[in-house]
């Protein structure tokens, strides 16, 4: 009996054994000028976001994108990146978003052009560490140059309300029963811990460039007659949503190169039309231009 004793513990030594050569071995700290913990850097992708899994994002097989399972939502093993976070939702209040669902402007929900319909993400602020738990209702951005729209309050948890554009990580998780009822109910889920500075410095340097830049202010100067100015206030890929904002700004929708745009105009001076692209940034819309009218 103590030999079989002994034989099955050195059996259950070699599977343990085996088991623990299998596992994937924890990152190393990245020993630098920043002495950073261990966090896995790679070079930013050719995309506008930058994926530091080392994995493509999932396949979008229809215009609405794949819809998560029942429960959690489902996830998108293994995606993380970083981009520019913009927020949206003035004048959108119950519209139907990709998902099917109404828009709740005051839920805790966001677009993404890829993960799936109904997924959960955690969302990270790059300047301050800030995480929040959203959940994937609808398709977006259209610029190519964000990575995710929040809704108004989601941002405001995350503390980038006050810009039109802020840099954030973004990663497919599981949400717990919990979190997943609380967002279902319109409120937050649970809080998150910060990310140390130490994580967000090398996170920080794998940002892609901007698209373009920030629009222009122009001079208050009495513009020549017949050539007035419009405001063009956002792009939409959806004709329900940009008429629902053009309403909201008292504007007008125009379809041009596959996308429905938003313009308030023609506007007699480059004052008020400043004015106009001004309550266009304060609102969210951080790409609102001003523009010679045709």
């Amino acid at each position: 009996m103590r030999l079989r004793a002994e034989t099955v513990l050195a059996a259950l030594a070699v599977m343990v054994a085996g088991c623990s050569s299998d596992a994937a071995p924890l990152p190393t700290a990245q020993n630098g000028n920043d002495d950073v913990p261990a966090v896995t850097l790679r070079p930013p992708a050719a995309t506008p976001s930058a994926t530091l899994s080392g994995t493509p994002p999932p396949e979008v097989g229809a215009a609405t994108g794949p819809v998560g399972t029942a429960g959690n939502g489902g996830t998108a093993a293994g995606y993380d990146a970083v981009g520019y976070a913009s927020w949206y939702g003035d004048g959108l209040e119950g519209a139907t978003t990709a998902s099917g669902a109404p828009f709740a402007n005051a839920g805790m929900t966001a677009a993404h052009r890829t993960l799936p319909l109904g997924s959960y993400a955690e969302v990270t602020a790059l300047d301050t560490g800030r995480t929040i738990l959203v959940r994937i209702t609808d398709r977006g951005p259209t610029p190519p140059d964000r990575e995710i729209d929040l809704s108004t309050a989601a941002a405001r948890l995350l503390g980038t309300a006050a810009r039109p554009l802020a840099p954030v990580r973004v990663r497919s998780v599981a949400a717990s029963p919990a979190d997943a009822a609380a967002i279902a109910q319109g409120q937050a889920a649970s809080p998150r811990l910060d990310t140390p500075e130490a994580v967000l410095r090398p996170l920080r340097r794998q940002l892609p460039a901007l698209g373009r830049p920030r629009p222009t202010p122009v001079a208050s100067v009495a513009v020549p007659p017949g050539v007035p100015l419009i405001v063009q206030i956002a792009a939409f890929s959806n004709e329900a949503r940009a008429t629902q904002v053009a309403a909201s700004f008292r504007g007008r929708v125009e379809r041009a190169d596959g996308l429905w745009r938003v313009r308030v105009g023609p506007l007699s001076t480059a004052a008020e039309a400043q004015r106009v692209r001004d309550a266009a940034v304060s609102r969210g819309y951080g790409d609102a231009s001003i523009l010679r009218d045709r």
